[in-house]
Parts: C-alpha cells; sequence; structure tokens
C-alpha cells in the first residue's frame, strides 16, 4: 500500500467495487439526479404563492400597526383632552362633598329627640378615615375590592358585569353595571351638573338624568372617574361617595343612614350593622329595614359573607354576626311620626320645609309614648274585635288641652311619609258629633241642662220638597226628657227640635266659630252632623270645651331653627288665642252633659276606672262614618271608623269600636297620672244639690215649649 498511488490504470479493483460491477446502479444514480430537477420544478409554485402571502401579510399588517398606533394616538389624544377638560372644570373638594339642591328637615319630639326626617339627610363629618372600620370594609367588599389598586375604571369588572347581563337574558348595560366607587361617585355628583330648574322640570328627572345606562353615559362616566383619580386622593373620592349615596327612607349618606336605622353614628357600627347598611347600596328602597327588616338582614349576611370571604372578616367573628343581626333602634321600630312629620310640614311655610335649601330642625309637640299608645289601641281592637279582611279605616287624634298635638294616627298604616292622612285631610259628616255645638247653641241663649224637651214625632214642611220626619236611632219615643238625658242619648228629635228652637242660622255660625265649617248644611238635618269636618278641627272644638269656651287651634311645632346654629330661631309658635267662643258656664253645663254621656248614655264604653271623663258619640247617616271625642283634664282624643269609599259601616256606632279605641289608648297614657276630676265638674260638685235639685225639680213643660216656639217663629 506504500506504493499505491492515485489514479494508478493498472491498480487491481478492489473487491467491493467488483460487487457493483452491475450497470444498473450507475443508471440508478444517473436516474436519481434526473428525477430531482423536476421535484424542485414541481416545488418552486408553492414557495412563491408562500412568499406572495407573505409580502399580503406584511403589507396588511403595517397597514394595520399604521392605523392601530394612528387610531391609539388620537383616541389617547381624546382621552387626555376629554380628562383634562374634566379635571379642569372638576370642582372643589368640599362643593362635591354637598351638593344638595334642597336641605333637611330635623323634626324633634316634645323631649328634643329626633323621630323623623325630610329632605336630603346629611352630615359632612363623615370621612373615609372616621368611618367604622367594619363600615369602610363592608362598602368595598360588596362595591370594590380594588377600590384602592385601580385608577378609577375596571375593564375586568366591566367585562364580567356584561357577560352576566348577556347570561341573564338583559341587556349588556342593564342591571348589573360593573363600575367602580370612583364610577358611582361621578353618577352621584352627575359628573359635575348641578341641579337647575331652567334645565330640569323637576329633582326626580334630574336624577333620572344622572342615571342613565346607556354607552355614550357610560363612556362620559369613565372619564370623569378618571378626572376624580387625578384630582382626589382615594380617600377624599370615597368620603364624597360615602356622604353622598342614597341609602333608603330619605336618608342621604351613611351617617343619616345609621342614625335613621340604628340611632347611631355610622362611626361607631358594628359588623352586622355595617353589613346591613352595606347592603341598601343595591337597592336602598327595596332593602330599607323599616320597609322589610327581615328582607335586609337576609341581604346583610350575603354582605357578611363577601366580607368573610375577602378576609375583612373571620370565621368567628362572621358567624358570631349573622347569629347577632342587626335590629333598628326603638325609635325606628316604633314607625311613629309619619302621619304627624307630614302634617307638621305642611303647616309651615314651604321654603322653610319641603322647599328649604338649609338644614332646619322643628321641634315639634309629638311626644312618641302617646303615639305608641294610640297606634297600639288601634291594632288592638282591629284584630280582636275587626274581620281580618276587613278595608276600614281609623284615624285617631291625641293632645293636650291648649291644642298641642301629642300624637296622630291617620290609617292603619303606620309608617311612610305622603300618606293619605285621615285625620287632617279627609272632609267627613260628623254625624250625632254635631249635636254638641246644638246645644251650645241653646245654652248660650239661656236654656238649661234641666230643662224639658218632649222626645215625639215631628215632621217639618221643606220648601219646594216633600216634609221631613226625623227619627231616633232606635226608633222609639221617650216622651218628656231632660236635655241632658236627651243629650246622653243622642236622641235624634229632641236635637232637631233644640236646633229649630233656637235658629238654624244661630247653629250654623255657632259651628263656624269653633272652626267646623266653613259652608255648612243649613237644613233641618244641621241638628244630626250631614256638615263634613275634618277629625283634627272636630278634637279642637272639644278642646275649647274643656278650655271654658276660648278657642283652642290645634298645633303640632313650637320653634325652628338652623341646623348650623341653633342660637338662631327662624320662627316660634305664637301664644294661643284669648278668644272666646261661648262663656264659661256654657262649657261647664257641656263638660257635666258630656260626662253623662260617659256616665249613662251611649259612650258608656269609653269610661275607664278611677277617671273622670266626657265625651260624645257620633254616627253618620247609614253608618258611612263613627266617631267619639272626649277628654279628661289632661288630654282631649278623638277617634273616627270608617271606609274611604264611604261604604256603611256595619254594626258600628260611636259608642262601640271608636269608644274602645278611645279608652285603650286614653287608659293607657293615664297609667301613672294621678286621677284628676275635670274642672269644671269640680264646680258642679261644689254646687251638688243645686244641680240635683235643678235636675230632681225640672222646668215646667209650658215654660220649654214657650222658649221652642218663640225661637221657632223668630227663625222663621
Amino acid at each position: 500500500m506504500a506504493g499505491f498511488k492515485k489514479g494508478n490504470k493498472n491498480r487491481k479493483s478492489l473487491i467491493a467495487e467488483n460487487r457493483f460491477k452491475d450497470s444498473s446502479i450507475k443508471s440508478s444514480h444517473k436516474n436519481l439526479q434526473k428525477k430531482k430537477k423536476p421535484n424542485r420544478a414541481t416545488s418552486s409554485k408553492p414557495n412563491f404563492i408562500i412568499k406572495v402571502l407573505r409580502k399580503i401579510s406584511l403589507i396588511c399588517l403595517k397597514i394595520i400597526w399604521r392605523f392601530a398606533w394612528r387610531t391609539s394616538l388620537i383616541m389617547g389624544l381624546g382621552i387626555m383632552i376629554a380628562v383634562s377638560y374634566y379635571y379642569y372644570n372638576l370642582k372643589e373638594f368640599g362643593t362635591l362633598l354637598d351638593e344638595r339642591s334642597r336641605g333637611s328637615v330635623t323634626l324633634e319630639n316634645n323631649a328634643g329627640a329626633v323621630f323623623a326626617w325630610r329632605g336630603d339627610n346629611f352630615d359632612k363629618n363623615l370621612t373615609a378615615n372616621n368611618i367604622s372600620p367594619h363600615l369602610k370594609n363592608a362598602i368595598l367588599a360588596t362595591e370594590d375590592r380594588r377600590f384602592y389598586t385601580h385608577f378609577g375604571i375596571s375593564p375586568r369588572g366591566i367585562a364580567s358585569a356584561v357577560y352576566i347581563n348577556i347570561k341573564e337574558g338583559r341587556g349588556p348595560l342593564s342591571g348589573h353595571g360593573g363600575s367602580t366607587i370612583t364610577q358611582q361617585t361621578a353618577k352621584l355628583v352627575c359628573l359635575g351638573n348641578p341641579f337647575t330648574k331652567s334645565k330640569w322640570k323637576s329633582e326626580k328627572a334630574y336624577e333620572a338624568s344622572c342615571r342613565e345606562s346607556t354607552i355614550w353615559r357610560k363612556l362620559k362616566e369613565a372619564l370623569y372617574a378618571l378626572s376624580l383619580e387625578l384630582k382626589f386622593s382615594k380617600d377624599q373620592i370615597l368620603t364624597i361617595y360615602i356622604n353622598r349615596v342614597f341609602l333608603g327612607a330619605g336618608t342621604r349618606g351613611f351617617e343619616a343612614a345609621a342614625q335613621r336605622y340604628f340611632a347611631k353614628s355610622a362611626k361607631e357600627v358594628n359588623p352586622s350593622e355595617a353589613a346591613m347598611l352595606a347592603g341598601l347600596l343595591k337597592a336602598p328602597t327595596r332593602y330599607a329595614p323599616t320597609n322589610n327588616l327581615k328582607r335586609s338582614q337576609e341581604r346583610a349576611n350575603l354582605v357578611i359573607g363577601q366580607m368573610e370571604n375577602q378576609n375583612f372578616l373571620s370565621t368567628i367573628e362572621a358567624n358570631f354576626a349573622r347569629k347577632n343581626p342587626a335590629v333598628l333602634s326603638k325609635l325606628a321600630q316604633s314607625r311613629a311620626g309619619g302621619y304627624f312629620a307630614d302634617w307638621v310640614m305642611a303647616s309651615l311655610p314651604k321654603y322653610l320645609t319641603n322647599e328649604t335649601t338649609e338644614d332646619v330642625v322643628i321641634t315639634t309637640t309629638f311626644d312618641p309614648v302617646i303615639q305608641n299608645a294610640a297606634e297600639k289601641a288601634v291594632r288592638r281592637v282591629f284584630k280582636n274585635q275587626v274581620s281580618s279582611h276587613s278595608k276600614a279605616q281609623a284615624a285617631v287624634i291625641i293632645m293636650s288641652p291648649n291644642g298641642a298635638v301629642r300624637a296622630m294616627v291617620g290609617g292603619r298604616e303606620a309608617s311612610g311619609a305622603g300618606l293619605f292622612n285621615r285625620a287632617t285631610q279627609a272632609l267627613r259628616q260628623t254625624g250625632s258629633l254635631f249635636k254638641t255645638i246644638v246645644y251650645a247653641a241653646a245654652l248660650e241663649m239661656g236654656y238649661s241642662p234641666s230643662d224639658l224637651v218632649n222626645d215625639e214625632q215631628i215632621t217639618i214642611d221643606l220648601p219646594g220638597s216633600n216634609s221631613w220626619t226625623p227619627k231616633n236611632y232606635s226608633n222609639t219615643f221617650n216622651g218628656r226628657i231632660t236635655l241632658t238625658k236627651a243629650f246622653s242619648e243622642s236622641l235624634n228629635i229632641p236635637a232637631v227640635k233644640i236646633s229649630e228652637a233656637v235658629g238654624r242660622t244661630s247653629v250654623s255660625a255657632l259651628g263656624k266659630e269653633f272652626g267646623l265649617f266653613s259652608d255648612p248644611n243649613n237644613g233641618p238635618a244641621i241638628a244630626l252632623g250631614t256638615s263634613e269636618a275634618t277629625l283634627i278641627d272636630l278634637v279642637g272644638a272639644y278642646a275649647t270645651i274643656l278650655n271654658q269656651g276660648t278657642i283652642v287651634e290645634p298645633f303640632g311645632w313650637k320653634k325652628l331653627q338652623l341646623a348650623k346654629n341653633k342660637n338662631e330661631v327662624l320662627m316660634i309658635k305664637s301664644e294661643r288665642s284669648n278668644m272666646k267662643i261661648v262663656n264659661p258656664e256654657t262649657a261647664q253645663n257641656l263638660i257635666f252633659m258630656m260626662s253623662e254621656v260617659t256616665k249613662s248614655g251611649t259612650g258608656k264604653r269609653a269610661k275607664f276606672p278611677d277617671w273622670e271623663v266626657a265625651g260624645k258619640t257620633g254616627t253618620s247617616q247609614s253608618a258611612r262614618d263613627a266617631w267619639f271625642i272626649g277628654f279628661s283634664k289632661y288630654y282631649v282624643a278623638g277617634v273616627w271608623m270608617g271606609y274611604d269609599d264611604n261604604t256603611p259601616l256595619r254594626g258600628v256606632t260611636g259608642g262601640g269600636l271608636p269608644a274602645d279605641i278611645w279608652r285603650a289608648a286614653m287608659e293607657e297614657i293615664h297609667l301613672d297620672l294621678k286621677p284628676t276630676p275635670l274642672p269644671a265638674m269640680e264646680q258642679n260638685w261644689r254646687l251638688g244639690k243645686n244641680i240635683e235639685n235643678t235636675l230632681s225639680e225640672p222646668s215646667s213643660l209650658e215654660t220649654i215649649l214657650g222658649k221652642f216656639f218663640n225661637n221657632l217663629f223668630k227663625s222663621n
């Protein structure tokens, strides 16, 4: 091998070479070489298409990129301009904190405690730093758990909300909004647009526009939220939010809500109370505990679960909060003062009440203890003595002798604001209650309680129509009886005779002086109470009798002052009038006759042990109205029962259920008082024998008949 040279023609072929001497090897090799050429030629077409597609794709990508970054740039600039615009026009923090179009009205009872609110209630002293940590955590857990980390909007939250809305069959923007607290704050301040009467017809229309859920509105809301984030700190934004949000029952902000529902500051609420307050954010009216406490507690349990899941509460704390749910304060539980508060608001100038731009405080005559007694009496009688299907209504007023109203029940609905008040708004036929005025007119003309009247059939001719024959309720006659007896038994015929004797004009005029009618029915039936009056006017008239004939005008407020400066009194209730309607002797005689009503007459069911009381029953035509009004030395109270549609009552008279309600309420509010005789009765007792002698030796028939016919002819 050492002498071997490359390319030597004389070398012997190798054995390996000799194995493949067949020419087929070479030909196959050549064939392989030949086959490569057409393969390369065939694959060139796909390579060309791919190259073309790549070039097209690159061109498209370049176009899209150029369009995208230009569009993004334009959109970014647009967002910057919009945010800058909102930022530049943003109001100061203090202005956004309190930008109400109207002020609040706080009503205090006679002891100085708050019992009702009207208007937009608000307290600027609440901040994100001094609010109860439990309440702060509850708000974050339910509304925006990433509040302190996002930049004002949450794309993730919005996408999730849209998905849920579509999944539940609603529009993408209907239902869940996915809004952050910052966005909700932007909505609360209505994107910086305050209410103006020139732009919106009403505050309701204004608030509706602030709550729009259109795409354009959502976009502006997001931009405004970004401007809020740029100008204010997170705590400032949260402070605006917790002070302006509506939380049901006329409350704005968590401080007003905590005071309204729990009678404590929002700085002091515990986890269960915090959960209930935060739960109101979803639907304030629906979940308000004053409307449905159980439903509110169930919502609070969901909030507690969210607080536990986000580690705001431990499992032990969460379980304790569930086992000890929040409850309403005693004041909120009583649901007192709705009708009374509405009446007081209506009795004062609108610019100081419903249309006030300032926060005002009204000190009233309202007594929650007496109110509770009145409401309880109504509930008890209707529960035990009235069918559960009955739609009959009732109204109650209790006042002091000077006219200071202490309690008011305007219907069986004990709560709410703006309800129809049957105690002050319902004009109803007075029925036999008006006989008191008839007898007062007679006493003023010189008649005596011991004078006689003949209870027998009488027919009165009516000009231009048929004659009229009044009948007693019992359809019987009693013959010759005293005026006191006729009054206590509420007999119709004697009342008509007396009215005709003294003259209808005199009776009508005296009714007007008592403040009962502006245009009474002047027919002979006036004696039977065919004219209409309100319960509060009638109670005021009976208080006038207790007040020895000096007129009494019911009132419910004592003073009005600004909340920010209670030393500045804007209005104060003037002293009562000294005008006499009837002379003291007439009033004393009426009190005596009314006391006989409760002792042995139609009002016996109103009598309660150890107390001297006086009153009068009343039942209108076809028993459409049933009344009882009476008094002790300390209180005057009136009760009405009937249907709103004037359907006749079945088996109910003034001496029945109304007297029962009256007795139940009056007996309770007199429990801690020392039994005291009526003022006039003290004088009558001092006369004692004289009264008894007078009653035992009544005036002669000739005398009473002479008075009757003389006055009858004079009136005609």
